[in-house]
């Protein structure tokens, strides 16, 4: 048999694309895959705006703001907070956002807006009053199938459409108003037409150093492999016109599973900014994850900036809120991602736990963080089901009743257990397994 011969699938692969020949990427002497991330981009959850309108039953008042409430608890410093014109209920929520004390001082509240007059109205009216900083983030989808097929227009039509939406936000706006635009699927859009598009958009908002635009470039359907939008977001961070007037934004989806790493490696092209959702709640497969993107800078030894330390908190908020369940294998925080089943696992995190003494440094095999850093115990690191082995079950028994079984008893016991779960077809909970050591001991 030549082991190398595949058959075709059945799937109909020749209708898509790859996305080189949709718009291919310019060169660039790329300087990304020699980087690494040392501080935190600054966080922008978007929860309450994308990923509200992501959800079957969006969020009424008072989960928005236990919702909100919960960001500003976490230390977010920039929240978008809704999409005033599209609904009474965002309406209603930015105002009273703008008429309470809800906003701390050095938290900065985002509203959202396509590039039309009436509904860049609406937006202004609804932020009226608000104190601190106000960004307004205007959006207009720009790539080519958008263009011809949405919206019907061509690029310079399309250009006349953003810039007359920018010169009504700057007639209508506060002088409390930061300016934000996002060329929708920007990751298939012609570079070219985004420059063009930025330049034009920054000498007319006047942005300098000390009062930037903010250019957010959205992957907002995942086309292609991370390394590409790195590839994108550097062309942009090194031709982009007034570069140090502007803060480079990226918002990606997950289209591809990839949103996480597509969000890391835009960081190191040069991006400073990153919208997501906490738990990567959003439109399809959703939009980035922003706790895992933090808690990776953590477990690098990076500070995320951001509290996680009630990780199970947070998660009981969100799902109220969201009505929607986290899988138990979410990074860092489902029910099981601490936990070991495996024999080998368990026994590698037993010795591993032995070994630590008073050491600073966290090195435990299977543990890439402590779980105690997201507020959880060490009861649940190692469960006993069939698939268990001794050190695992001679671990539950010693960290939870202080039983100590010599080499031979674990073998032994070990055994007993086996059996015991093979018969039941389930996992064995730690008083279960001291009701069966009992037993053997008599």
């Amino acid at each position: 048999m030549d082991w190398n011969r595949q058959q075709h699938s059945p799937m109909p692969s020749h209708r898509y694309r790859d996305i080189f020949a949709k718009v291919p990427v310019e060169p660039i002497d790329r300087v990304w895959p020699d980087r690494r991330i040392t501080t935190a981009p600054l966080w922008v959850p978007v929860d309450l705006r994308d990923g509200n309108q992501a959800l079957a039953d969006p969020m009424d008042p008072l989960r928005k703001r236990q919702f909100f409430e919960l960001m500003v608890a976490m230390g977010y410093k920039e929240i978008e907070v809704g999409y005033p014109s599209a609904s009474q209920t965002d309406f209603d929520f930015v105002r009273l956002l703008a008429t309470s004390e809800l906003v701390p001082p050095d938290v900065t509240i985002v509203v959202f807006t396509p590039a039309r007059p009436e509904l860049i109205a609406r937006t202004i009216e609804s932020i009226a009053g608000m104190q601190g900083d106000v960004v307004i983030h205007m959006y207009t989808a720009t790539a080519p199938v958008w263009r011809d097929v949405v919206l019907r227009r061509t690029r310079e039509e399309l250009a006349s459409l953003v810039y007359a939406g920018a010169e009504e936000i700057l007639r209508l706006a506060p002088a409390n108003v930061r300016f934000q635009f996002s060329p929708e699927v920007f990751n298939l859009t012609e570079p070219d037409f985004v420059l063009e598009l930025s330049d034009g958009l920054t000498k007319l908002w006047d942005a300098t150093p000390a009062r930037p635009v903010i250019l957010n470039l959205p992957a907002t359907i995942e086309a292609a492999t991370p390394n590409v939008y790195a590839d994108q977001i550097e062309y942009m961070h090194k031709n982009l016109p007034r570069r140090d007037s502007v803060i480079l934004s990226v918002h990606p989806h997950n289209d591809r599973g990839t949103g996480v790493a597509c969000a890391e490696l835009a960081v190191l092209a040069g991006a400073e900014r990153v919208e997501g959702c906490i738990f990567g709640n959003g439109e399809r497969t959703g939009n980035v994850d922003l706790a895992t993107l933090a808690l990776n800078l953590h477990a690098q030894g990076v500070d995320p900036m951001i509290d996680f330390s009630d990780i199970d908190r947070i998660r009981e908020v969100v799902e109220h809120c969201t009505r929607m369940p986290i899988h138990p294998r979410h990074p860092y925080v489902g029910e099981l991602v601490y936990t070991a089943f495996s024999g080998t696992h368990q026994d590698a995190i037993r010795k591993g736990f032995a070994s630590r003494g008073e050491a600073e440094l966290w090195e435990v095999p299977y543990l890439p963080i402590d779980p105690a850093d997201v507020g959880r115990g060490y009861e649940a690191v190692v469960r006993v089901n069939s698939q268990s082995g001794k050190g695992g079950i001679a671990h539950v028994l010693e960290s939870t009743y202080g039983v100590r079984l010599t080499a031979e008893e674990e073998v032994a016991f070990a055994r007993r257990v086996q059996r015991h779960t093979d018969e039941t077809g389930r996992e064995a909970t730690p008083a279960e397994l001291k009701e069966l050591y009992d037993a053997c001991s008599q």
